[in-house]
């Protein structure tokens, strides 16, 4: 089995290849990167709101501030009313405004509603990722091979601010803002439309090596974009077992596995596109978490443009701590408890590519412009039905100065059934790291530690 050394080698190397497989695709001119921080947010948003108000002007988030890990999040939006409801009884009227996903829950799902408030751009960004941002306008690159992996950029930053192809606004949600790691305890929740349902409870730590301000190229985080170490924690049939994944910035994910019964780690030969993750009852591929983590090899992602849409946003009452029977129900979330708001998001449609395969054959996939985070997505079989829809949920964390995104469902149309995962409401808080604090240990992601943590 490969060490962690070995691993970071042969990622770098594959990093170099990928350089010399294809030319990078060119970045933007300095005249047009000059519209970010002025007409532009720094991120590449619409600084100004809609023609008729109901999306407000950007001013900035929600500004960094102090929070004791056991304190309540404040949600500076709860004594407001929804300005209305949308339910199967007038989709219809609001459908230029809703995704297919959306319309089909609201039409095939008794009493499922979204409940509309007035539109809050909280999610700012702090000083230093604004400004690597828009050096990375006209510095991020990615490759030419049909690959779709980045050549080129700064880390601590969202690489393409102003996307000139659907590949380049998905590196933007890969890439998201989010700290630099996290210490994470959380719930998987596989409902039954009766109502019953498995619990998966989880600890997970998360180290984003690109997201340092300290990573100048892809080279310096050693080509990892992101490692999780994952360890089940209930029921008993499943404590003990532990998963770590490194996902890397030229395509493709490492994983390895360790059983408990059989004290033996396991390199998993696939964990990447549509391989189903271990012991997530075949509702939830590996490219699905969080919402689109995977490789992009296999479409071509074309970028539609910008539509105005009502997507989950300033989830404070969504994720506040309560039993998770309140929250999930047998066919839907508690829709009291979903706060909807008007925002503008960039529409990307990825289609397999001639001679690749994919269990879904279209992925059209709705991020919001304020964060490039993936709010909503629609997955469509070869036939060109529809198969999952999923909706994330998202909040500004103080201790950031950012948005972040845990919470996630994904309804499996074809069994009926929908999955929560990362569920929060019943776990100890999340530890959201702001920096470079020291605080996660980069060798606990080394396989040869697996079988040690394991035991411990």
């Amino acid at each position: 089995m490969k060490s962690n050394r070995n691993f970071l080698q042969s990622t770098v190397s594959a990093a170099v290849l990928a350089l010399l497989a294809g030319s990078a695709q060119a970045a933007i001119s300095e005249a047009e990167a000059a519209k970010l921080g002025k007409e532009l947010t720094f991120v590449g948003a619409e600084r100004a709101g809609n023609k008729d108000g109901t999306i407000p002007e950007f001013k900035g988030g929600t500004p960094k501030g102090t929070r004791k890990l056991t304190d309540p999040r404040v949600d500076p939006f709860a004594a407001e009313k929804p300005l209305f409801s949308i339910d199967a009884t007038n989709v219809d009227k609001y459908k230029d405004k809703l995704t297919a996903g959306q319309i089909e829950l609201l039409k095939t799902r008794k009493g499922y509603r979204m409940d509309v408030y007035p539109t809050h751009r909280s999610c700012g960004y702090p000083d230093i990722i604004n400004e690597r941002t828009k050096k990375n306008a006209t510095l991020a690159k990615l490759t030419t091979d049909g690959k779709d992996n980045l050549a080129a950029g700064l880390g601590g930053a969202f690489p393409f601010p102003i996307p000139k192809n659907g590949a380049e606004a998905v590196w933007n949600h890969k890439l998201r803002w989010q700290g630099l790691g996290r210490f994470e305890h959380y719930q998987t929740n596989f409902m039954n439309p009766d109502g019953t349902f498995y619990g998966l409870a989880q600890d997970q730590v998360t180290l984003m090596p690109f997201a340092s301000t300290k990573a100048n190229s892809p080279q310096d985080a050693n080509d990892v974009q992101m490692m999780i170490l994952n360890t089940a924690t209930a029921p008993a049939s499943r404590t003990g077992e532990i998963i770590l994944a490194h996902y890397t910035l030229t395509g493709g994910t490492n994983a390895w596995m360790y059983f408990p019964g059989q004290r033996r780690v396991r390199r998993l030969p696939a964990f990447d596109y549509d391989n189903p993750i271990p012991g997530y009852e075949n509702l939830e591929t590996a490219d699905q978490y969080p919402m689109f983590a995977g490789s992009l090899d296999r479409y071509d992602w074309k970028l539609v443009g910008k539509q105005e849409l009502y997507v989950p946003y300033n989830s404070f009452k969504f994720v506040a701590k309560r039993p998770v029977k309140d929250v999930y129900g047998g066919l839907y979330p508690n829709r009291d408890l979903v706060r909807y708001e008007l925002h503008r998001v960039w529409k990307v449609e990825a289609t397999v590519k001639q001679g690749m395969r994919h269990m879904f054959a279209k992925r059209t996939f709705y991020l919001d412009e304020d964060t490039w985070m993936l709010l909503n997505a629609d997955q469509y079989d070869a036939q060109g039905k529809l198969w999952r829809v999923m909706e994330a949920s998202i909040y500004p964390a103080v201790e950031l100065g950012a948005c972040v995104s845990q919470e996630f469902m994904s309804w499996d149309l074809n069994v009926n059934r929908y999955m929560a995962e990362n569920a929060t409401q019943e776990a100890k808080p999340t530890d959201w790291l702001a920096g470079d604090e020291g605080r996660i240990d980069p060798k606990r992601f080394n396989s040869d530690e697996l079988r040690r943590a394991g035991e411990r």
